[in-house]
């Protein structure tokens, strides 16, 4: 049971964190800067985006997990047969 919450967390942390910093340096390209004085337009929407990010890495993270739980159960494995 540790074990599985464990993975849980990491995953949730790592999908956050992922799909945040990739939104950061996205909005880095597009000229929105996360830490400019004030909240400016830029500001406010590097802010957006870099939320929207991690609220997708999170997604992405746990649909993860879920088709991972779901072939575990069926019994088959992530990884190619070594030959």
């Amino acid at each position: 049971m540790t074990n599985k919450l464990l993975l849980e967390g990491v995953s949730d942390a790592v999908g956050f964190l992922g799909g945040a910093l990739s939104a950061f340096w996205l909005g880095r390209l597009f000229g929105l800067d996360l830490f400019a004085a004030g909240y400016g337009n830029a500001s406010v929407g590097a802010i957006v985006l870099v939320g929207l990010g991690g609220g997708v890495g999170l997604q992405v993270a746990r649909r993860w997990r879920a088709k991972s739980a779901a072939m575990s159960a069926r019994g088959e494995s992530n990884h190619q047969p070594k030959e």
